[in-house]
């Protein structure tokens, strides 16, 4: 295909849900996109594993190759687009197209959350960029307005809903009252869940996005393996009747903040007041507080997946390369070269939602409140339910260092009275 001054040829490593719509939007969107861009788009070469892979959209077969080196030696390409997913062979690609002064565009989540270090040094000695706006909050416009619009303000704090699969989940459970299982099978019918959830719903997903974000907002470089997880496999029913009641929702919720002199980073199930905005955030929807020293709260809101969002936030990247290439040495984020240091979970001070199974006798609060007493754990409120020869209390602490309260079950764990120790949930408030 002959080069075009006037065009802006662009090379696609992967064509599956998101590629295919990412050729489908430069097609249906052709003069908005060269209007902002500056330059026509052309999908010039696309890299594919199977030629005759069934996509959403349909895409022109004769751009497509199986054979590497088609597309990433190809000299007429300006701007490489990584929608492979995974590692290998996205980093090696990746490397090698940011090694020849490419810039590349990817929604590869994992990709910038484990290897983010390499990729910012390589697009540096390359001269280029690397950009994902695309790889958290799906078409939600977070990372550049992160970037910039607050780069002279100081984050806070991060909290949001910025997986979609466990927001279904969570949402179908509060709605219906039904089963983790049950609410998960129904979301893997609708395709909001992948066949094996398990980096949905362990909270792997949202650790990788947790870590991408917390490098942006602290100006270091943070990875997923820094983040704690817990995922939402033990909520159940009771969980959020309990929650509703005493005025919550329950929320898988990626939290980060500036905390004493260091970064705390965690993904867990959390209780949230009713009346907080991220309460009513229902279905498959991402949504995402950011809060600045001097700018206050802001929330990006907006569909967190799914091929057209996504892909709008690629072309958004792809436009914002070809208006400003100058731009680019702004851009490579030497920050991220800088380890990121976080708080271990132990040192973490926060709230709790507990229940506790017991014996139906008198003297047992006593004996509990005495544990908590011990170990310097505080507590908020407590209702007791009777349940036959047992009673269930249902109790949230006030804000308690995490290695006390982890003390304190152990110690409940070992009195007689306490049958089980059921549930365990974090209970956040907002700006604390």
């Amino acid at each position: 295909m002959a080069h075009s001054a006037g065009q802006l040829h662009i090379g696609l490593l992967g064509c599956g849900t998101i590629g295919s719509g990412v050729f489908h939007l430069i097609r249906k969107n052709a003069a908005g996109l060269a209007d902002a861009a500056g330059r026509e788009m052309v999908l010039a070469r696309i890299l594919v594993k199977e030629l005759e892979e069934p996509r959403p959209f349909p895409v022109d077969r004769t751009r497509m190759t199986t054979d590497q080196s088609e597309v990433l030696d190809d000299e007429e390409i300006d701007i490489y687009i990584e929608l492979m997913g995974g590692i290998d062979p996205a980093l090696s690609y990746a490397l090698k197209v940011l090694g020849r002064g490419k810039p590349l565009v990817t929604a590869n989540k994992e990709l910038i959350a484990r290897h983010g270090r390499e990729l910012m040094e390589a697009a540096a000695a390359g001269g280029t960029v690397i950009r994902f706006e695309a790889a958290v909050g799906g078409g939600i416009p977070l990372i550049r307005p992160m970037e910039e619009s607050l780069g002279g303000d100081n984050v806070e704090k991060i909290m949001g809903i910025v997986n979609g699969t466990t927001n279904y989940v969570l949402t179908r459970m509060s709605a219906e009252g039904i089963t983790y299982e049950k609410a998960l099978s129904e979301a893997q019918k609708l395709g909001y869940a992948e066949a094996d959830p398990t980096a949905d719903v362990s909270a792997g997903d949202a650790a990788s996005k947790m870590a991408i974000l917390c490098s942006i907002a602290f100006k270091a470089g943070f990875t997923a393996d820094q983040v704690y997880r817990e995922g939402i496999q033990k909520v159940s029913p009771d969980d959020i009747e309990n929650a509703r009641e005493l005025g919550y929702a329950v929320k898988l919720l990626a939290i980060a903040e500036r905390d004493g002199g260091g970064v705390s980073a965690r993904v867990h199930p959390t209780m949230v007041p009713l009346d907080h905005p991220l309460a009513s955030i229902t279905g498959n929807f991402n949504a995402i507080f950011v809060m600045g020293e001097s700018v206050g709260d802001l929330m990006f809101y907006g569909q967190g997946a799914g091929s057209l969002p996504t892909a709008t936030a690629i072309l958004g990247d792809v436009v914002d390369i070809s208006r400003n290439p100058g731009k680019q040495a702004a851009a490579r984020r030497s920050y991220w070269s800088k380890p990121g240091e976080v708080k271990p979970i132990e040192d973490v001070e926060t709230r709790f939602y507990t229940v506790l199974r017991v014996v139906d006798r008198p003297g047992v609060l006593a004996k509990i409140a005495g544990v908590f007493g011990d170990n310097s754990v505080s507590l908020e409120s407590v209702v007791q339910k009777g349940i036959g020869d047992s009673a269930q209390i249902v109790l949230i602490t006030h804000k308690v260092v995490e290695r006390n309260f982890q003390s304190a079950l152990k110690g409940l764990k070992e009195l007689e009275v306490v049958l089980e120790i059921p549930s365990v949930i974090r209970v956040e408030s907002g700006r604390e």
